[in-house]
């Protein structure tokens, strides 16, 4: 036996224990999983997906429409058939002539299948491209149901789109090159840990499946996280409140005072130093306030709308009115917390309170005759299983709400990083941003119900009225100054429902600025990165398109522009002011206890 035979024989009983090894392993992980999975909760069937009836309806009319026009169906097949025929003939051409190639792939371009394999590799890109053929047909079938309405077409869209991105051959190991190759260079390694990965999620949530996105070791909130330094000044049930120390020795004589959405937590407006808005407007000279909300528990089973607005929004308000001695105050609300905040505003006009001097809204919604792509989850079926689920546990589950925006990005927010933790075995990324993400709040079920239902559904402060602290209030008593920064990509709140709201308010003084990206990047994009950009048009009477082909576009962050917005309402410049002095001592420095709750 030479040399090289022994060291190959080494070699290969090495790779033979690794492989035993690994195996051992996979049956112990394997039990686990069976262990974590009889845990899982139940998920409501009305919350697993749109209700059969959308189905059921959509095949009817697609095969009413087809033997009424037989000929769109043969086009729709003949095309199908061709294309798949095609595909396969090319691909058998050139095994026939002897060549282990992949045939001329014109298929667009998609970072799904950015692995090399998936081109040079015949099998593989015989799948890919078999793949982008059959997605192209089913989309082809739900253009040609042209009897639905609007509503359920824009549903069945949705929804088609999302069985196709769950059938993606990348999904599947059998079908992905990259997850294969590297189980075979690591002797099944990167498939043990991949286990482990799928595991632990299914450990740490319960037996509920939840992809971790990011390192949960890598932060720590207070600590690498909403680390500004300030004071909570004020708690009640509802909310701590946040006073920044200063960083200039003079600040604007009106305060600001930030109400961020309670569906997630507050320091995504302080992720780190360089990205914070918090930090940034309190180095251009303001005494800043932020709200932190509570992570309600069924307790707050019965918390309403009305609860917010009084106890949360009206009452963090005097609050800074009595901290600073000032008669007025400016705000924003971002998201949900902006829409809460314009109903605030109309009630406060109704009472002839004129305690706010002007507000910002951040991708807030007040018109809901368009709800956008979000819009898919508000239709009855989805909202009455929510009622059940809430009349039942008292709160809309956190695991809900992360659910629904996750799927409205299923393959950056779901898929992608499934195959990366579950096939490929890497550990989640140090990602502060996805940290964040993970970090959900629930909501009180009196509230969310009144949301989804008179605001989201029926659309009633834009029409007739919404009934809130004994008043109802209409989008026209919103009269302060307004400044709306809408997100161009936003796929929670679309910037054109946004324009809308804005342009319903009663107020003479409004200004609109629509950022490039989505809902959070468009809104977290400090000036130094010097990304995205923004659009601005003073002409709000035009339709949202003609407003946006007539604007002005400005390379890099709309902070710049908002801060000069915002520096002409805040009145001259004073002593700055020290949190934690006087009637308000500090309870806690910032951020504080409450967002530190699970």
């Amino acid at each position: 036996m030479t040399t090289d035979d022994i060291v190959e024989a080494e070699t290969a009983r090495k790779n033979l224990d690794n492989l035993e090894k690994n195996m051992a392993r996979v049956d112990a992980l394997t039990q686990r999983l069976v262990a974590a999975m009889s845990k899982g909760r139940q998920v409501p069937k009305a919350l697993q997906g749109p209700s059969q009836d959308l189905y059921t309806k959509a095949a009817g009319a697609y095969w009413t429409e087809m033997i009424n026009n037989p000929v769109k169906l043969i086009e729709h097949q003949l095309s199908f058939w061709s294309k798949s025929v095609t595909h396969f003939v090319e691909a058998q051409a050139l095994f026939a002539k002897g060549q282990i190639a992949a045939p001329e792939d014109k298929t667009p371009d998609d970072r799904r299948f950015s692995h090399p394999l998936w081109k040079t590799n015949p099998y593989f890109n015989f799948v890919k491209q078999q793949y982008m053929i059959n997605a192209e047909a089913i989309g082809q079938a739900i253009e040609a149901v042209d009897t639905l309405d609007d509503g359920e077409k824009k549903r069945l869209r949705y929804f088609g789109q999302q069985i196709v991105d769950l059938f993606s051959p990348t999904n599947f190991l059998a079908t992905n090159p990259e997850a294969l190759s590297l189980a075979v260079e690591t002797d099944g390694e990167s498939l043990v840990k991949g286990l482990e990965n799928l595991v632990r999620d299914m450990e740490a949530n319960g037996g509920d499946l939840v992809v971790t996105l990011a390192d949960k070791d890598a932060f720590t909130v207070g600590d690498n996280l909403a680390t500004t330094p300030g004071e909570v000044v004020f708690r009640n049930h509802l909310f701590e409140l946040i006073q920044y120390a200063p960083t200039t020795d003079k600040v604007h004589a009106t305060p600001l005072l930030i109400f961020p959405p309670w569906i997630n937590k507050f320091y995504i407006l302080d992720l780190k130093p360089e990205n914070s808005l918090i930090k940034w407007i309190v180095d251009q000279g303001y005494t800043l306030f932020v709200v932190s909300w509570v992570n309600p528990d069924p307790s707050y089973a019965d918390t309403t709308m009305t609860d917010y607005v009084e106890e949360g929004f009206l009452k963090a308000i005097a609050t800074v009115k009595e901290i600073c001695d000032v008669p007025q105050v400016n705000t924003i609300g971002y998201c949900i917390a902006g829409t809460a905040l314009s109903l605030t505003l109309a009630l406060l006009e109704q009472r002839g309170d004129t305690s706010v001097s002007a507000a910002t809204l951040f991708t807030a919604l007040t018109d809901f005759s368009d709800r956008g792509e979000v819009g898919v989850f508000l239709d009855e079926d989805f909202v009455s299983g929510i009622e059940r689920e809430v009349q039942a546990t008292g709160i809309l589950d956190s695991y809900y709400m992360s659910r629904t925006f996750s799927f409205l990005r299923s393959n950056d927010l779901i898929y992608g990083p499934a195959i990366k933790s579950y096939m490929l075995g890497k550990a989640p990324p140090a990602f502060d941003l996805l940290y964040w993400n993970g970090d959900a709040t629930n909501l009180p079920g009196k509230m969310a119900l009144e949301y989804l239902r008179g605001l989201c559904q029926d659309d009633r402060f834009a029409t007739e009225g919404f009934d809130i602290a004994g008043t109802t209030v209409q989008i026209e008593h919103v009269k302060v100054p307004i400044c709306a920064i809408a997100c161009e990509t936003d796929h929670i709140a679309a910037w054109k429902s946004s324009y809308r709201g804005v342009q319903k308010m009663g107020s003479t003084d409004k200004t609109f600025i629509l950022s490039g990206s989505g809902h959070i990047a468009g809104i977290v994009n400090p000036p130094a990165k010097k990304k995205y950009g923004h659009w601005t048009n003073p002409d709000l009477t035009l339709a949202p398109e003609d407003w946006l082909a007539q604007a002005e576009k400005a390379d890099g962050s709309w902070w710049p522009l908002w801060q000069e917005w915002l520096s002409g309402k805040s009145g001259k410049m004073v002593p700055a002011r020290t949190p934690g002095a006087g009637e308000f001592p500090s309870l806690a420095p910032a951020p504080g206890t409450y967002v530190k709750r699970s």
